[in-house]
């Protein structure tokens, strides 16, 4: 029996190979080859994908630019605001639509919420539970009342199709025309074409590329579920990122209930947009104010909490930052973050203590995201300031005032991006100050309900905030 032939595909950018190589040659990355069997070729040539050969059966031919029509896209709505507004106003027909996350965080429950809540006729493939799952889960789905009032809660417009062979779904899906497919997931399917097992990287790759010619020629959106690595990358080839038209990626903590969704990829709208979502017993709910489950949920007159006037893309958040600063104990001072760059922090501090004259070095101190956020945000140094300070005097902040304000090294404060929408937001939720670079440029028609105060470095944010202390 001859001996199978294989070669060696990046995991990264999809490179083949012949043989190992300890770094790709394409994308220079190291320890990222697999080795994979080789596809079987098709009659007419191609690699086996249905309707992927070199020629063409559409009578399609080249248009001019000018000839291009400008018009919006269409786009169907799926029943969850929050969604429709990330995907840049409801899904594109014939779009391919990736949504990544880590096990348990809520990838299935959104997958099935959405035919629920648009009465869209769907068809949802299952590789990874039986048809009684699903419709335990979605039992569990429908018996809330926040989904839409067009909705068909009972699943009467969705078709639930346990399978794994790709050949199959589509053979299915040409004869159904729903008008919305569900894959969940993407590396459980396997095709006929290729000779190795389910979740490879030759078949993940062929299994999406087979689902885009089918998305594309028939006008059937396709969202597709895909797992992650432990290092938070999508499973598979890099390629299958650049196979599907947009990206959406789960974030949050699995024990917490607050899940962010976080648009990575998107041809047909902003990659700058989030939408958050509240995982409870009847599924995902929405959250269309974030700020509101972040800001302080606590007694009023606590040291070491600041609010921060962040902006997570184009969506103004405000949330606490909490610190705790103590003696310590073993003689070597502790530092931990969470939800903050811990080196970050250190320079943080560094900074009071060179530039301020804070002595922290022999001090244990704990930082804190409330609601389980990562923050990125140059704007939140300086609420990250004010709560160490906070703690180490242990004295309380006003519960009406936030922060906005990059902390560089020499310990001036910088301004930050969009400072005008972070104090709309500010003064929207009701606080009365907020402290920003006195180097801000502020436009007019700011809300007069909200004080502007303007500090140029760190000492001059100390003499502000503790003067009274």
């Amino acid at each position: 029996m001859a001996t199978a032939k294989t070669l060696w595909y990046c995991t990264n950018c999809g490179n083949e190979s012949p043989k190992w190589m300890g770094r790709c040659p394409a994308c220079g990355e190291w320890n990222t080859m697999v080795e994979a069997p080789v596809e079987k070729k098709s009659a007419d040539g191609g690699s086996g994908s249905r309707g992927l050969s070199a020629k063409s059966s559409d009578g399609r031919k080249p248009i001019r630019l000018k000839e291009i029509d400008r018009s919006k896209e269409p786009r169907l709505s799926l029943g969850l605001p929050e969604v429709d507004r990330l995907l840049g106003g409801g899904i594109v027909p014939g779009s391919l639509v990736l949504v990544g996350g880590e096990p348990g965080i809520g990838k299935s429950t959104l997958s099935l919420q959405i035919p629920l809540a648009s009465g869209l006729g769907t068809l949802y493939v299952t590789g990874e539970e039986s048809e009684r799952q699903v419709k335990m889960r979605a039992d569990r789905l429908s018996s809330a009342d926040r989904l839409s009032p067009d909705r068909n809660p009972d699943g009467e417009q969705t078709l639930i199709f346990a399978e794994t062979r790709i050949e199959s779904v589509i053979e299915q899906a040409e004869a159904i025309k729903p008008q919305l497919m569900i894959v969940d997931s993407v590396q459980t399917m396997f095709t006929d074409t290729v000779e190795s097992t389910p979740g490879s990287v030759s078949q993940i790759k062929e299994v999406a590329a087979m689902l885009l010619r089918f998305a594309k020629t028939s006008g059937i959106p396709i969202i597709l579920i895909g797992h992650i690595t432990k290092d938070g990358y999508i499973a598979g080839p890099k390629i299958l990122e650049h196979i599907v038209d947009v990206v959406l990626q789960f974030e949050g903590e699995n024990r917490g209930s607050y899940r962010i969704l976080r648009s990575i990829k998107n041809r047909f709208g902003s990659t700058s947009e989030i939408a958050v979502f509240e995982m409870t017993g009847a599924g995902l709910k929405e959250v269309a104010n974030p700020s509101e489950m972040l800001i302080p949920m606590h007694e009023a007159g606590l040291s070491g909490a600041a609010i921060c006037a962040t902006l997570d893309g184009t969506r103004p958040l405000l949330f606490e930052v909490q610190a705790l600063v103590s003696s310590a104990v073993y003689g070597t001072a502790q530092r931990s973050a969470t939800g903050f760059d811990t080196r970050r922090l250190n320079m943080l501090l560094a900074v009071l203590e060179k530039r301020a004259g804070f002595h922290l070095s022999a001090k244990d101190v704990f930082l804190n995201m409330a609601g389980g956020l990562k923050v990125s945000d140059p704007a939140a140094d300086l609420a990250v300031i004010a709560a160490v300070l906070s703690s180490n005097f242990d004295y309380s902040l006003p519960g009406d005032s936030c922060f906005a304000g990059e902390v560089g090294l020499s310990g001036e404060i910088r301004p930050v991006a969009q400072t005008d929408r972070r104090i709309a937001e500010a003064a929207r939720l009701g606080f009365k100050r907020i402290y920003v670079s006195s180097f801000t440029p502020l436009n007019e028609g700011l809300p007069k309900e909200i004080k502007t105060i303007k500090v140029a470095d760190v000492p001059a944010l100390v003499k502000a905030l503790f003067k009274n202390a």
